[in-house]
């Protein structure tokens, strides 16, 4: 039997956090879990797509919309199961076995527990936030997403939007995402950069705004601006 879950990472100049993104998938491999490596790239300036390359993976190029990046890698990929991790995010140890569990007993969409790659008590804070927020139902796409094809396919896939593609997509699953007993270990730089209550409430009132119907591109100009 092939293995079941192709991994789509979207990425725009990931040289630096891509190689520890794929280490730690390659549990994954040995296990016999994953069936191929999908790297869907933005327009990338830097070393990301022959990094990708190397670690034997299949590297997409298109416009530099993230939604629109996981879009293409879904499109792709030939498993019955997709997971899509941010290159900035690496799974914790043990991540196979327990995901193999869940696909093998549980058709829900699956998300893991956030932790930051430091920041202390703030990063305790935000993340204990993000993970409270995923059990009303609104994971993020930094703590990954495990979901079989047929269910992605149900819920239309991700839009091709610049921002909030994955508060779209969760919106669709609605009632269809649980918790996966998994650690997603992810990058603090952004908060590192510009401050954790200054980040922590960019991101409220940007999720804020998308609800209140503000345009995604316009979002993603505002944000990353």
């Amino acid at each position: 039997m092939r293995a079941p879950i192709s991994v789509i990472i979207p990425t725009l100049d990931a040289a630096d956090v891509l190689p520890g993104c794929l280490s730690a998938l390659m549990e994954g491999l040995e296990a016999g879990l994953i069936r191929e490596l999908i790297v869907s790239d933005g327009g990338s300036s830097d070393a990301t797509g022959a990094l990708g390359q190397a670690w034997g993976a299949q590297v997409l190029h298109g416009d530099a919309t993230r939604g629109g990046q996981l879009r293409r890698g879904c499109a792709a990929a030939q498993g019955d199961w997709l997971l899509i991790l941010h290159a900035d995010t690496r799974l914790q140890p043990g991540w196979s076995g327990r995901m193999r569990d869940h696909l093998m007993a549980d058709n829900r969409a699956g998300w893991c527990r956030l932790k930051f790659d430091g920041g202390g008590v703030p990063a305790r804070l935000v993340s204990g936030w993000a993970n409270l927020r995923s059990r009303l139902g609104l994971p993020y796409g930094d703590q990954g997403l495990l979901l079989s094809r047929e269910l992605y396919d149900a819920a239309g896939g991700y839009p091709d939007i610049p921002l909030m593609e994955d508060v779209a997509i969760a919106r669709a699953l609605r009632g269809r995402l649980t918790g996966i007993d998994v650690t997603a270990v992810t990058s603090a730089e952004k908060y590192r950069q510009r401050g954790w209550l200054r980040q922590g409430a960019r991101n409220l009132w940007t999720l804020l705004r998308y609800r209140a119907g503000a345009d995604p591109a316009r979002l993603a100009r505002s944000y990353r601006g």
